[in-house]
């Protein structure tokens, strides 16, 4: 008896809106229709986007918390020569979202990825913050923890433009940080609630940060993306690149950190790369 192979399935890696439905683009639907499977990082949420345009593709959750265990089952799956599309709750997946793992492991097992790029608030927030530059750090989440999150700063000083996202509940322990660490003329764009209906953006001095805040009390409510005005450029000779790695290596895996710190102080990634291997 002869087995059946199987052409294996695509992972189709899909933005979803970060807030109004009506940005889902009509590639992203018409993919969500007719694959297998959705993964996503929370059902609930993802089936409303479904019900409102009438697709009822099967979904299953792949979050923080299952990541690896839910993307060996899907891995098995696209080998069988099924179809999924990966989704996070809003934005583009695996960017301070989960979705990395099961694309690294689909890559491992020799399986097609493709990106259906759309919605980032990252990228939505630099467009709307008017810093020019040829290129911006995107940091995602600081520290949750004052002390961690205050450290973290110490290596962001940087000559381009920082993105940052926060949670309503950290968002004025995070601006108070931002301005004393930066100083109170240092410029930032606050995005609260992109694409939604009560959407702001306000670009204004740290000092003014929180007075804005505070100004109404909805403001504490909501999710925040925060860009940082870009800084003076330094010499690479001011900078100490062990203590930026340590830093990095405090939120980041050691190739990432190795990529940041090489970009901020001029000394070569492998070099750098190296010493979080004897650290």
């Amino acid at each position: 008896m002869t087995s059946v192979s199987h052409k294996p399935g695509v992972l189709y890696v899909v933005a979803t809106p970060i807030g109004n439905l009506s940005d889902a683009s009509p590639r992203a639907l018409e993919t969500l229709k007719s694959v297998d499977l959705v993964a996503c990082e929370d059902t609930r949420t993802t089936r409303t986007l479904l019900g409102r345009h009438g697709i009822a593709t099967r979904t299953v959750a792949l979050h923080e918390h299952n990541e690896r265990r839910a993307s060996a089952g899907l891995v098995e799956a696209l080998r069988a020569g099924k179809s999924v599309a990966l989704v996070s709750d809003a934005g583009t997946p695996a960017l301070s979202d989960p979705g990395a793992w099961l694309v690294r492991e689909a890559h491992r097992a020799g399986i097609r990825v493709s990106p259906l790029p759309g919605p980032s608030a990252a990228a939505a927030a630099i467009s709307v913050s008017g810093f020019a530059a040829p290129q911006f750090l995107f940091a995602g989440f600081l520290p949750a923890t004052r002390a961690a999150r205050r450290k973290a700063l110490q290596a962001l000083d940087l000559p381009w433009p920082v993105v940052f996202y926060e949670a309503p509940h950290r968002i004025a322990e995070t601006l108070g940080d931002l301005a004393e660490r930066f100083g109170a003329t240092r410029e930032l764009t606050i995005c609260r609630e992109l694409t939604k209906k009560f959407e702001e953006v306000a670009r204004l001095p740290l000092g003014a940060a929180a007075g804005w805040l505070g100004e109404r009390a909805e403001r504490g409510q909501g999710e925040f993306v925060l860009v940082l005005e870009p800084g003076q450029e330094r010499e690479t000779r001011d900078v100490d690149a062990d203590a930026v790695l340590g830093v990095l290596l405090e939120t980041m895996g050691p190739s990432e950190a190795a990529r940041l710190a090489a970009k901020i102080t001029g000394v070569p990634k492998n070099q750098l790369y190296r010493k979080t291997l004897k650290s």
